[in-house]
Formats: structure tokens, C-alpha cells, sequence
């Protein structure tokens, strides 16, 4: 077996250059390369140490105990490598003729200097145990092991599984949390360009508010120099006016003295006359005149109408605590509304709600809306917008659950909702004769129960409620009948005409009868007679099926012909036209209610006065 010893690389001093030179990793190879070697050299400053790294040479002949070696890339040989001093005396020899390349020597693993294979990685080895490889995985202990640790070591009793499954479940594991790291990572990087957008933002929206500071400040300023330009031209008429009052006084008082002096130097000069009789004749003038003169000089008349003070005094103490006051507020969404259930109801198929701000609530409110659902569950629509607290709305279907919600809004945005009300409207219609809707000749009694007419001719009077879905069934009684007169009933829209028969536009579906027969009739096109009339104490039933959308008359509870319409969609109201000669009322139950009928009508449209139903504390 060849001896190896440690042996210091040689060093070679350079006289020219003033460094030593090492052997390359490739020279190291060789033993020596002799003094004419033109091998190349490592070349360290003087200054520097030499590596700190090893060279091994061996102490036997080269040529004795070389390890076989492959087939040399730049040579296609193999063999013992020369001595130096063979190599040195050795001339270049031509290059060989091309041979076919050998076959490649088998492949051999071949650890690197760090552990690592040359070709492919050698499996690693028990390190209690060289001549075994792991082949299990220690779960209490972290580490792998081989099968004589479990036999012989501390392992026997551990939780052990086969590395193989260890190993794909950690590089599993491994996987998932790079997974998440990678997911964590591109939130980051999504961060980090919505905080550089946020930067972005919060320059322009800083400049867009001092830019709005200083405007708000600018008007504040031209405001302040406005009103002073105000004040000033008050102060101005001001002083013009005293001065003005001044001036007229000096001008009037210089008028007065200017004749009271003339005066007495006339008196002084008739007082000098010797003469008694001429002084007499003119005295008696002369005397009224200065006590003239002299009323003239009045209490107050030496006196300044006007003072020098002016009664102007500038209160800016307000002002000065506003501005000392004046900063940023800030504004916040307003808190969500509180409904009070107490004053929410429904009536027939209308609805009332009332809701307020919570107590202590000091966020500006600048308006609500009122959002409400379609009565079967569907979306939300606004049905209110507006700074009142109490809304009603109308014109809701019959026996439908409705559910509300508000919210508040102001200049900062939209506040949450409330808590979702459930309300529910009428199971049965309860309506009356509507005065407001009726023509000016209809005359109503009995709480609107009662209509007849003032006039010869036939007006329209409507009902207080509106169908549009479901089954709806009234009666009305005839009171009064005179000289055989044509009452309609029927239904009819809003804006039906109403200085005329029911039934004679196309807003309006009717059927009018005599004491002997009746037709049904709409855009004044008469249809199905039908014998058997009405007389005093009758009842005519008014059947409205929006489920099958048709309409049916009966008299004294009996079917007056077939169904009158079909086909018929939209909002109705009760409606009937009568002129002076008939009396009809509303009944506040029905006697005749058709008995086929009772299984099938939802709505019962019987009791004819006003209901008001409380909403219970239903929230959504």
C-alpha cells in the first residue's frame, strides 16, 4: 500500500516580479515538472501567505502504483503518467491518426471533496452503523436511522415509519407551506403596490385639500372684505350725513345771526332819534320784530342737532371666536337608524313607518332612504328619499308580507341598515266611498258609506282602495230606486271619466241594469243582456278575480249572466255611477255572500269601515 505524507507546496520566488509562485491544481498532479517546465503557475503577491490548503504526494515511483485511469480526453489514451525529467527530454510527437473513440470506461461514483457525488449522489450512510443506509425515519427523534438502530439503539421503541413515505410526506409539507409563503409573498407584492398607489393618492389628495383649504380661506377672506366694504360705506353716509346736518345748521344760524345783528344795529340807531313822535311811529314795529327775532333763538335752536360720536359699534367678538374655532371637523357615516315600532302600521294595503337617529348621536344626518321589497320576497327598492322620519306608502297588494329597511346618508357617504321590519298589510279590504276622488254632484253619508247624486245625469264615484292582485268580492245595497234609473257598478282606474256612465270610456268596466235587465258594457259597447233587474232593498255582488283576471255581477246573490270581462290586468278601484234617483251603501256584511265562493276567495272585501293594524316587533 503507497505512503502518503503531507508535504508543503513548494514555493518559487520570482526575482523579476517580486512574487512566489505555487503550483496549479493541475500541476499538483505531478511530482515535479523540472526547472524547464513551461507548466502554468499560480502567481501571490509577496505579501500574501500561500493557500492554506494541503498537497499530498506519494513516496513510491509514479509508475508502480498509479491508479487506473480513464481514457484521457485530450490524448484518447491511458497509461502511467511520464516522470518529469522523461517528460522534459520528451519532443512533441505528430499527432496520432484519428481512431474510432473507445468505448467509455464504467461509469464510478466518485465523491467530491464536500461529500457530493461527481456523477450521482451516493446514498448516505447510518452514522453509528457505515455499512448501513437509512432505510427508516425516527418520528420522536427527527432524524433517520437504519433498520439495526431499530434492532440495537435507542430507536426500538420510537414511532417509526419508512423514509421513502417520510420523505414525500415532508417534501409534501414542504410544498404546502412554499404554497402558502408564495401566496403570502404575491399578497405582499400586491401590498406593496397598493400601498405606493396609496402614497400616490395621499399626494394628490393632500394638494387637492390644501388647494380646497385655500379656497375655502380665500372666501372667507373675500366675504370679510365684502362686508367691510359694506361697513365702510356705512360709516361713510354716516358722517356725510352729520356733516351734511352741520353745515345746515352753520348756514341756517349764520342766516339768523347775520339778520338779528342788521336788527340791532337798526334798533341802536332808532333808540339815538330824539324825535318822541317819530320814534313812536315805528317803535310798535320795531318791538314786534325783535320779540320775533328773539322767539326765533329757541331752547335747542344753540345747540348741535348732531354729535360727533358715532352710534355705530362693530360686535367682532362672534366672529373672532369662529375663527379662532374654525379647523377640520371630522365627518363619520352616520350610525345606523333606529325604527320605532310603535308608530309603524299598516292600513288596508298601506303602510306607515317612523324611525329615528339613535340617542347621543352626534354625526350629521343630511337625509334617509326608505327601501322596500316587492311583497314576495324579491329585492329592495327605494320607494323614499328625504330628511322627513315618517313615510306611507300606498297602493300595496292585499294579504302580502312587505319587509323595510332605512338608512341614513350624508356628505361623507351611505350609513348601514337597519333591521329589516316585516309588515303586513290586510288580509280583507276595508275601503269606503272616496270624497276626494268623486265628481262634485256625488253626495256622500253614513261615514262615506252612503253615495246618491244632486244631478239628473250619472256620476262616477270611486272606492278608497286598489286591487291588483288576488280574489275580491263587495256588495252593494239599493237603498233607493226612483223612476227607474240605470245604476253601473263595477271597477274602474284613477283617472276614469266621471261626468258620465260607468263603463263608457275605456277606464272603466261596468254592469248597468234597470228593474227588468242589464248589460255589461266598457268603451261604451253594451253586451250579454241579461234579463232580471234590480228594485229598492236589492244587492249587487261585484266579483274581481286578478287571479284569473275577470270580473263577474251578481244580483241578490245570484250570477247576473256569464263572466262580464276577461283578460283584464292592472290597478282597479271600486267604482259606481248613479244620478239622483238611486241611493246605494256599501255593506258591512254580506247576507248573500255566494257559498261556491267561500273556499276560493282570498280577499274578502266584505266589512266596508277603517282598520288600522299595529305591526308587531318582526325583524328580518
Amino acid at each position: 500500500m503507497a505512503l502518503f505524507k503531507h508535504i508543503k507546496p513548494p514555493l518559487y520566488r520570482d526575482p523579476l516580479k517580486n512574487v512566489f509562485a505555487v503550483p496549479s491544481r493541475r500541476e499538483s498532479d505531478h511530482l515535479f515538472a523540472g526547472k524547464g517546465s513551461s507548466r502554468p503557475f499560480l502567481l501571490l503577491p509577496s505579501l500574501l501567505p500561500p493557500p492554506p490548503f494541503p498537497v499530498y504526494y506519494s513516496s513510491m515511483p509514479p509508475t508502480l502504483k498509479q491508479p487506473h485511469r480513464a481514457p484521457c480526453p485530450s490524448h484518447g489514451r491511458a497509461g502511467a503518467l511520464p516522470s518529469p525529467r522523461a517528460a522534459s527530454r520528451r519532443r512533441p510527437a505528430p499527432p496520432p491518426p484519428p481512431a474510432p473513440a473507445p468505448a467509455p470506461a464504467p461509469a464510478r461514483r466518485c465523491l467530491s471533496p464536500a461529500g457530493g457525488a461527481g456523477g450521482g449522489r451516493r446514498p448516505p450512510t447510518c452514522a453509528e452503523h457505515d455499512l448501513e443506509n437509512y432505510s427508516m425515519y425516527c418520528v420522536s427523534c427527527r432524524s433517520p436511522v437504519c433498520y439495526r438502530c431499530l434492532e440495537e439503539g435507542q430507536h426500538g421503541k420510537h414511532d417509526v415509519k419508512a423514509l421513502g413515505a417520510m420523505w414525500k410526506q415532508h417534501k409534501a409539507q414542504l410544498s404546502q407551506a412554499l404554497n402558502g409563503v408564495s401566496d403570502k409573498a404575491k399578497e405582499a407584492k400586491e401590498f406593496l403596490v397598493q400601498l405606493k398607489n396609496l402614497l400616490q393618492q395621499i399626494q394628490e389628495n393632500g394638494l387637492d385639500y390644501e388647494a380646497c383649504l385655500v379656497a375655502q380661506c380665500d372666501a372667507l377672506v373675500d366675504a370679510l372684505t365684502r362686508q367691510k366694504a359694506k361697513l365702510l360705506t356705512k360709516v361713510t353716509k354716516e358722517r356725510e350725513h352729520k356733516l351734511k346736518v352741520v353745515w345746515d345748521q352753520i348756514n341756517h344760524c349764520t342766516l339768523k345771526l347775520r339778520q338779528s345783528t342788521g336788527l340791532m344795529e337798526y334798533c341802536l340807531e332808532v333808540i339815538k332819534e330824539n324825535d318822541p313822535s317819530g320814534f313812536l311811529q315805528i317803535s310798535d314795529a320795531l318791538i314786534k320784530r325783535v320779540q320775533v327775532s328773539q322767539e326765533q333763538w329757541v331752547k335747542g335752536a344753540l345747540e348741535p342737532k348732531v354729535s360727533a360720536e358715532f352710534d355705530l359699534t362693530l360686535d367682532s367678538e362672534p366672529l373672532l371666536q369662529s375663527i379662532h374655532q374654525l379647523d377640520f371637523i371630522q365627518m363619520k357615516l352616520p350610525p345606523v337608524p333606529l325604527l320605532q315600532l310603535e308608530k309603524c302600521c299598516t292600513r288596508n294595503n298601506s303602510v306607515t313607518l317612523a324611525w329615528r337617529m339613535p340617542p347621543l348621536s352626534h354625526n350629521p344626518v343630511e337625509g334617509y332612504i326608505l327601501e322596500l321589497d316587492d311583497g314576495d320576497g324579491g329585492q329592495f327598492r327605494e320607494v323614499y328619499v328625504g330628511k322627513e322620519t315618517l313615510c306611507t306608502i300606498d297602493g300595496l297588494h292585499f294579504n302580502s308580507t312587505y319587509n323595510a329597511r332605512v338608512k341614513a346618508f350624508n356628505s361623507s357617504g351611505v350609513g348601514p341598515y337597519s333591521k329589516t321590519v316585516i309588515l303586513q298589510t290586510s288580509d280583507v279590504a276595508w275601503f269606503t266611498f272616496d270624497p276626494s276622488s268623486a265628481h262634485r254632484d256625488i253626495v256622500l253619508s253614513n261615514d262615506n258609506q252612503t253615495a246618491t247624486c244632486n244631478s239628473y245625469d250619472d256620476r262616477v264615484v270611486l272606492g278608497t282602495a286598489a286591487f291588483s292582485k288576488g280574489m275580491h268580492y263587495w256588495e252593494l245595497h239599493v237603498d233607493r230606486y226612483d223612476n227607474h234609473p240605470d245604476p253601473a257598478f263595477g271597477i274602474a282606474r284613477i283617472n276614469v271619466v266621471k261626468d258620465m256612465m260607468l263603463g263608457k270610456d275605456d277606464k272603466a268596466w261596468a254592469m248597468y241594469v234597470d228593474n227588468n235587465r242589464s248589460w255589461f258594457m266598457h268603451c261604451n259597447s253594451h253586451t250579454n243582456r241579461t234579463e232580471g233587474g234590480v228594485s229598492k232593498g236589492a244587492t249587487i255582488g261585484v266579483l274581481l278575480d286578478l287571479n284569473k283576471h275577470n270580473l263577474t255581477f251578481y244580483i241578490n246573490g245570484q250570477q247576473q249572466g256569464p263572466p262580464a270581462f276577461e283578460n283584464i290586468e292592472g290597478v282597479f278601484m271600486p267604482a259606481l255611477s248613479l244620478n239622483r234617483n238611486v241611493q246605494v251603501s256599501l255593506l258591512q256584511f254580506s247576507p248573500t255572500y255566494p257559498s261556491h265562493l267561500k273556499e276560493n276567495v282570498s280577499y274578502q272585501t266584505l266589512l266596508l269601515g277603517l282598520l288600522m293594524s299595529s305591526v308587531g316587533s318582526q325583524y328580518g
